[in-house]
């Protein structure tokens, strides 16, 4: 089954429940950051969806980077465990765990 990359990225954070994910992406043509974190994803830039089952990260994102952060987020001194991921970086770790 082929799932999708916010579905897949939730379910990392699941799985790794000491991270926060933050999702710079473009959605239909307008830039947003995204924060995933225990399986939830949240936007930072537009509405969030009232049901916690929608992924904030649609079909069709282009992903542009992802930054990996130690729990709790704290916008204002975040603690990064690294920066600027690409997809295909991703990749390896939502392997590694399983999704």
């Amino acid at each position: 089954m082929n799932r999708s990359i916010g579905y897949r990225l939730e379910q990392y954070t699941i799985k790794r429940p000491q991270e926060v994910l933050l999702v710079t992406a473009e959605v239909e043509g307008e830039p947003d950051q995204i924060t995933i974190f225990k399986g939830f994803s949240s936007s930072l830039m537009r509405p969030t969806a009232f049901d916690p089952d929608v992924p904030m990260l649609p079909e069709g994102a282009k992903v542009l980077t992802i930054d990996r952060l130690q729990s709790p987020y704290n916008p204002q001194s975040p603690r990064f465990i690294q920066q600027g991921l690409t997809l295909a970086d991703m990749e390896a770790l939502l392997t590694e765990v399983g999704v």
